[in-house]
């Protein structure tokens, strides 16, 4: 039986467009969810859309339809990036879904039953932008630094409290027994730094006549609840909770936790400690690990509406390809850090790795076996790449969510491939009657293991590459990061073909 896997992506607030920042952090969950699978795990991928709130309800009334209408049309823009971006994840979630709705009073019901929710008084500056309460220290000349363009709002009335601060102790020990819950490890530091300062109870409801667009708390129809503890419940609602054992096998259990969650940097709070705090008081295991990523600048400026410079991953796509801006996005900036997105180093990096690199690559290996062995592959020779090196760094690197590094030893085995084609010059060989068709097969050989390692990253051109090394699409369908199939499956004497080149050089 196959061993579960589940992970999500953090739930975009449907505001505005999808930005490429999303797109960074789906893309990076498609590749991990694309690798599980070739390694054999049945996998559960979610993602979905954040749709209650008072930003939501503001954004609708400025644009004078109903609330529902338009985050109708904003989650439709979310849910077309699958075709788009060429995802493969299995659950679409809405926070404004009948099953969501009621998972998250459920939820509630059992954190209050539980005794971690009570109704008190609620005084609060307040950003909006963010959808949550701010302290003085958070503020820079007095308002949110991530929000400038919204003033604080000030709040005042009775709402009811998650008592966050129950669960400092019981965080603390997880954290303790748990060493690499977080990734990367300075973000863990962060979180855990945040819990031993001491947790404060934080408001979960808004009363109704100030803000209705929301879930109605249970057994209190006077509230609504706040938009983080509705959007967080997602991650399980989405599998059924609390209904059948489907979301036990896929969730997990305390002993065996199944969840990987991957979030940006502004999300540390909410995902490794709030949200965490919140299983502790429903009673339901934990995530098993949360991958947080850096944020993505524009030509060395934060990403904003009103300086014109947010980058949509649509136009991206209609400019140079779905593979490109993938293996852009996963190879070309830090995967930990922030990192810059300039027209000029995506180009730069598309022509280096993937023009030069890989297309080009692809086609002297193939043009070689068409040329000097009737288009066939030869037989059976000798390795002559470090390959078991190569997948054993690939597998670290995966594991640890570093794609940057990943993909910089992908390049690496195409340079590899690439200087000894250099350094043979089998056309010389041939030419002097020396048998070249070992040196040939090795080739093959490099290219194959280049585009098996290439399937969660960039599966189109996989693809496109081991159909033209013979690859039935059955084959291609079944392939999975096996020994069996890693090692030699490059039968003698199967039909290759060259194919049109597979990235085109960019027109000046």
């Amino acid at each position: 039986m196959s061993k579960q896997f589940y992970i999500t992506t953090t739930l975009p607030y449907v505001n505005a467009d999808p930005h490429i920042g999303f797109a960074l952090e789906i893309i990076q969950a498609d590749a991990i969810a694309r690798y599980k699978r070739l390694l054999g795990h049945e996998v559960v991928f979610n993602t979905g859309t954040d749709e209650h709130g008072l930003k939501i309800q503001r954004k609708a009334e400025d644009a004078g339809v109903d609330p529902k209408t338009y985050v109708d049309g904003y989650a439709e823009k979310f849910k077309n990036l699958k075709e788009k971006l060429n995802l493969s994840y299995s659950h679409f979630i809405r926070t404004t879904d009948e099953k969501h709705i009621n998972a998250a009073q459920k939820f509630w019901r059992r954190c209050k039953d539980n005794g971690y929710i009570e109704k008190r008084e609620y005084k609060a500056k307040y950003c909006v932008g963010c959808e949550m309460e701010k302290t003085d220290s958070e503020l820079v000349d007095g308002k949110c630094p991530l929000h400038t363009n919204y003033e604080l709002e000030y709040i005042e009335e009775e709402n009811y409290f998650f008592l966050f601060s129950k669960l400092q102790d019981k965080l603390l020990d997880f954290y303790t027994a748990n060493p690499d819950f977080v990734v990367p490890s300075y973000r863990f530091n962060e979180i855990k730094a945040f819990v031993e300062r001491g947790l404060q109870d934080f408001s979960i409801s808004r009363l109704k006549t100030k803000m209705s667009w929301g879930i109605e708390v249970p057994d209190d129809t006077d509230h609504v609840m706040y938009v983080w503890f509705d959007a967080l419940t997602n991650y399980i609602s989405t599998i059924d909770w609390p209904e059948g054992d489907a979301f036990a096998s896929i969730w997990g259990s305390k002993e065996e936790r199944n969840a990987i969650q991957v979030a940006g940097k502004d999300n540390l709070r909410q995902q490794s400690a709030m949200w965490q705090a919140m299983l502790l008081a429903a009673d339901v295991p934990l995530t098993k690990q949360v991958f947080i990523h850096g944020f993505i600048t524009s030509e060395g400026k934060k990403m904003s509406k009103s300086l014109g410079n947010v980058v949509n991953p649509y136009d991206v796509v209609d400019e140079y390809g779905i593979d490109a801006t993938r293996y852009f996005l996963l190879g070309g900036l830090p995967a930990f850090d922030d990192g810059d997105f300039a027209q000029e180093r995506f180009e730069e990096f598309y022509t280096a790795h993937l023009v030069n690199g890989i297309g080009n690559l692809t086609s002297r290996v193939l043009t070689m076996l068409e040329k000097y062995n009737e288009g066939k592959v030869p037989a059976t020779a000798e390795d002559c790449f470090a390959v078991p090196t190569f997948w054993q760094a690939y597998e670290k690197d995966f594991s640890s969510y570093a794609f940057d590094d990943l993909i910089k030893k992908i390049n690496g085995l195409v340079g590899q491939v690439d200087t000894k084609i250099s350094e043979e010059k089998p056309w010389e060989k041939e030419k002097q009657g020396e048998d070249i068709s070992a040196l040939l097969y090795q080739l093959a050989e490099g290219l194959r293991h280049i585009a098996l390692a290439l399937l969660p990253i960039i599966p189109n051109t996989a693809h496109q590459i081991l159909e033209r090394l013979g690859y039935s699409k059955e084959q291609r369908d079944a392939c999975v990061l096996s020994q069996q199939q890693v090692w030699g499956l490059l039968q003698e004497n199967t039909t290759i073909h060259k194919g049109e080149i597979l990235f085109a050089r960019l027109q000046k």
